[in-house]
């Protein structure tokens, strides 16, 4: 801590100490005693947690104390509003058993939100440790972790025994952006772009390179009809993204952007529970990869394996504007220019009588395209007054019965297909 001079915040753990309230106590003054800023202490399951919590509230309240829970010993996230209570200043993840694997052997990348999130809602700042290596900083990034602990991966390939490597620390350093400091040479936040798997050093000049997932198949909860909820279905996704590249010498995970990053989000994703639409999903994975600030442009192919012979589903092309959002590449993508060449529609007359009294509008497909259709959304948005929008025929009911035809479809397909057409009418106007 001399060595230190408040140059970097330090911390200090107290150790594997039986959950006693007096002896956790006294174990943690006598490390607040040695002038470190935050004390870590380690809660394992036990019956007295909550009174180990109360006895710590002393201290808490003159140091920043950090509850230490682990993975690999059945974590109870319902004990952050407890420690909360007791002012503790954050809590974090670890593992126990350091043989017994990594910090994401036991908590997955889609448990990982929810328990962040969960903590910061408390007004706790949020640390994740475990054996992490390299490869696992931009898998927790874009979670946007407080802080990440790290022992073995900083004494290179010797083992967490060895001393620490200054090769290794700076690896780690360069792959977690470094924070803007006042009156430094950047005025640019880079917690905001860690959130989001901020990378340094790109070269647009460089080109981009593909990085792929193909065939990664996991239980959805997905579906519009009714028969499909409540139940998980096999869906496999196959997606490719264009990453600008850092260097045309990549040597280690500060040169590449790793794959894993996909197969999270995609997991983190479909964790969220039951989604209505293949497109919505494909949306929402494309969403999340293109925060990734490298990441120019991304395919993603969502397909449902159960429900017939063969695989159904959609394949989406999204890329990022400069402003950074991602933009659809297809026709909806130039919904705009469409809407733009399209004849003047009849206002519907439900738009008219909407602000007097509630209505039901019934929009036929042929409005789909209309120049003034935003406006009259707006317009129902407006009146205050509670709006029924009915996706009608026209368009929509002409392609259902055209396809119909052409391919020989039963009435009972044609009738899904009408549903969805209507869902996807909705999609569209809203």
């Amino acid at each position: 801590i001399s060595f230190i001079a408040g140059r970097a915040p330090v911390s200090a753990v107290c150790g594997d100490l039986p959950m006693e309230p007096e002896t956790i106590r006294g174990k943690a003054e006598e490390i607040a005693a040695t002038g470190v800023d935050y004390v870590k202490i380690g809660f394992f399951p036990s019956e007295n947690v909550s009174a180990c919590a109360a006895a710590l509230e002393p201290l808490a309240a003159r140091t920043k104390l950090i509850a230490v829970l682990f993975a690999d010993l059945a974590p109870d996230f319902e004990l952050l509003p407890m420690l909360a209570k007791h002012r503790f200043h954050g809590a974090m993840v670890d593992t126990a058993i350091k043989a017994n694997g990594r910090l994401l052997d036991h908590l997955p990348p889609e448990r990982i939100p929810g328990f962040i999130n969960r903590a910061k809602s408390l007004g706790l700042i949020v640390g994740l440790s475990g054996s992490l290596e390299t490869p696992d900083i931009p898998r927790l990034l874009p979670f946007a972790p407080d802080f990440l602990g790290f022992r073995g991966a900083l004494c290179g390939n010797s083992g967490r025994v060895a001393s620490i490597s200054a090769e290794a620390v700076a690896q780690i350093r360069e792959l977690v952006p470094e924070e803007s400091r006042a009156g430094g040479p950047s005025s640019v936040d880079y917690r905001l772009l860690a959130a989001r798997g901020y990378s340094p050093g790109t070269d647009p000049t460089l080109g981009t390179d593909k990085i792929f997932v193909r065939d990664f198949v996991l239980p959805v909860q997905i579906g519009a009809y009714s028969f499909e909820h409540g139940h998980t279905q096999k869906v496999r996704f196959d997606v490719t993204a264009d990453v600008l590249q850092v260097t045309d010498h990549p040597e280690d995970m500060r040169h590449v952007f790793s794959y894993d990053i996909i197969m999270d989000g995609i997991r983190t994703i479909v964790a969220r529970g039951h989604v209505q639409l293949s497109e919505a999903l494909a949306e929402q994975v494309a969403t999340y990869i293109l925060e990734n600030p490298r990441v120019v442009r991304v395919t993603v192919r969502v397909e449902k394996l159960e429900l017939g012979p063969g695989g159904v589903g959609v394949e989406i092309e999204r890329k990022r504007q400069t402003a950074g959002r991602g933009v659809a590449s297809g026709p909806a993508g130039r919904k705009g220019q469409i809407a733009a060449s399209q004849p003047r529609q009849e206002r519907p007359e439900a738009i008219r009588r909407a602000a007097v009294k509630p209505s039901v509008v019934k929009l036929g497909g042929s409005t789909v395209h209309a120049a003034e259709m935003e406006s009259w959304i707006a317009a129902l948005a407006g009146s205050k007054l509670p709006i029924v929008i009915v996706p009608g025929g026209g368009l929509f009911a002409d392609q259902v019965r055209e396809t119909q035809f052409r391919m020989d479809f039963s009435d009972t397909a044609a009738h899904a297909m009408a549903i969805l057409a209507m869902e996807q009418f909705g999609q569209v106007i809203l």
